[in-house]
């Protein structure tokens, strides 16, 4: 009996002391997760992949799960004192995880994987969408200057895209590439740990945020504006035009998913590039009057800076590449698939820019289609108004699952409560803050209905960030070890540039929109 009885004494200390030995580990190891660090041990022989779901867990919020043991008391430990509350911040292979790593290097996932060809589509849709018919107006104020950036913006763009692909691997102690990283989002916090880990996701769900909700707004000021010069002789404003077409996109508030309205975006795709083809047939058309005398090397020095933000905001897709390449088949095929698509939209954007001014030169209109005669204005417009119409819900659920996942759904570290309820019905003040956007959207595009301007500023604003500017920090900052020479001078470059060029395209953005305000100017 005695003996049993101090077998069992000794078993108790034991687990006594295996108990305090792993809380304190626990608690040591998430000491190092908040500063940065990663904390190992010469038995746990921690892989690459592993230690970065260490950095993933601290990036997605440094949530720690310290030792459930903490919360249930006089639970037995295993002979090696591991706790399940240390799994995610001691990695040794027997933790939970979200997903296993292929050996490829991405995240192995039950989700439909796409070809090279649908992805780039998909890109393509992205660049090549309503917002080149604005390009003929920034040839207006750059001519062949105007020309050159919107290759030199084709460029640019496609490096900046893959270099943002490139900050979601790392290589593991093999010399093997392995994804680490799932977003901008991800690649943002990354950059700013281990201070500040959450600054860096904060200013890319900003920037998302303004430039999803200028595409809604600049989608119902084309409406208006394509509505109104189609039908002049109707006493109806534009402004007005602009309410009509927002009461039909009211619906948008409801939207649980965009399944119902995918089914409609290859047909409004395809519609859209036989309004570009019709567009410039009338051109070739009319090719003898062409103006070639009107493009210059003369730039508009107040103007131009607004065509770059043209430009550039015609060229943004950098937002959910990350998410495309992860849902690739081929991975390794993304670099020629940005290639060939990049290069597929600067030669037709570079077409079309060029054929249209010339055909119309001085007189060139915000929206090119404008300048089409009425007999077949009215047809185009149209078609464009439809496409602009059913493209709205894609950015503004973009728009409204960011907002709802940042201030409605983080975690315990949302600002508002849940806008839904157990049942997964969105609650009425949820509904109401939906509503509240579609109404936002129409209230700027009535104030501010200057679809150049607006389109300007947006480039300068998140275009340039988004585009030009964080994915070249971004690659300096996690990639420096494996840069040679003249990818850091490329990066170095084009930070220099996008910076110049998206300060002062915001600032003759705002300056040409406060002079259209004062003057009460349409065009």
């Amino acid at each position: 009996m005695a003996h049993l009885i101090r077998h069992k004494i000794s078993n108790k200390l034991t687990n006594a002391a295996h108990t305090v030995s792993n809380k304190s580990q626990a608690k040591v190891s998430g000491v190092f997760a908040r500063l940065g660090f990663q904390a190992a041990t010469d038995e746990e022989g921690l892989g690459f992949a592993e230690c970065d779901d260490l950095d993933y867990d601290y990036r997605q919020g440094m949530q720690m799960d310290v030792l459930r043991g903490e919360e249930e008391e006089g639970r037995d430990v295993d002979g090696e004192g591991e706790l399940d509350g240390d799994t995610h911040y001691q990695r040794d292979g027997t933790g939970p995880r979200q997903a296993t790593l292929k050996s490829g290097g991405s995240l192995e996932e039950d989700k439909p994987k796409i070809t090279s060809w649908e992805a780039g589509w998909n890109v393509t849709n992205a660049i090549q969408g309503m917002f080149v018919l604005g390009l003929p107006y920034a040839i207006l104020h750059g001519g062949y200057l105007g020309l050159f950036l919107i290759i030199f913006a084709a460029v640019v763009c496609c490096y900046t895209g893959k270099i943002l692909i490139a900050c979601l691997y790392e290589e593991n102690e093999d010399g093997i590439k392995v994804r680490v990283r799932d977003s901008y989002v991800d690649v943002a916090n990354a950059c700013c740990a281990p201070r500040f880990p959450a600054l860096g996701g904060h200013v890319v769900n900003v920037a998302q945020i303004i430039e999803l909700v200028m595409t809604c707004i600049l989608y119902v000021v084309v409406s208006g504006n394509l509505m109104y010069n189609s039908f002049p002789s109707f006493p109806v404003s534009q402004k007005a035009w602009s309410v009509l077409a927002t009461a039909a996109l009211l619906p948008c508030a409801f939207l649980k998913s965009l399944k119902a309205v995918s089914k409609f975006s290859l047909l409004c795709t395809l519609a859209h590039f036989v309004i570009n083809i019709l567009v410039i047939a009338y051109c070739l058309s009319r090719a003898r009057e062409w103006a070639w005398e009107k493009v210059k090397f003369y730039i508009d020095v107040k103007k131009f800076p607004i065509s770059i933000g043209i430009i550039v905001f015609s060229y943004t897709s950098q937002i959910f590449l990350p998410s495309l390449e992860g849902n690739m088949q081929k991975p390794s095929e993304f670099h020629c698939m940005m290639d060939w698509t990049h290069i597929a939209a600067c030669v037709l954007k570079g077409l079309f820019a060029l054929v249209a001014y010339l055909t119309w030169a001085d007189a060139t209109r915000e929206v090119i289609t404008d300048n089409l005669p009425s007999t077949i204005r009215a047809v185009v417009n149209l078609f464009l108004v439809a496409k602009a119409l059913l493209s709205y819900p894609l950015p503004f659920f973009a728009a409204v699952e960011v907002l709802e996942k940042s201030l409605f759904q983080d975690g315990g570290r949302a600002m508002f409560p849940d806008c839904y309820g157990p049942g997964g019905q969105l609650k009425t003040w949820g509904l109401g803050l939906r509503v509240g956007l579609v109404v936002f959207t129409l209230l700027m595009a009535v104030f501010v209905p200057h679809f150049a301007l607006l389109m300007g500023l947006t480039g300068s604003l998140t275009g340039a960030g988004l585009c030009f500017l964080l994915p070249s920090l971004f690659h300096l900052k996690l990639q420096w070890r494996n840069l040679l020479w003249h990818h850091v001078f490329f990066d170095v470059s084009i930070f220099v540039i996008g910076g110049i060029c998206a300060i002062s395209g915001l600032i003759h953005s705002i300056e040409g929109l406060i002079e259209a305000y004062r003057y009460d100017i349409h065009d």
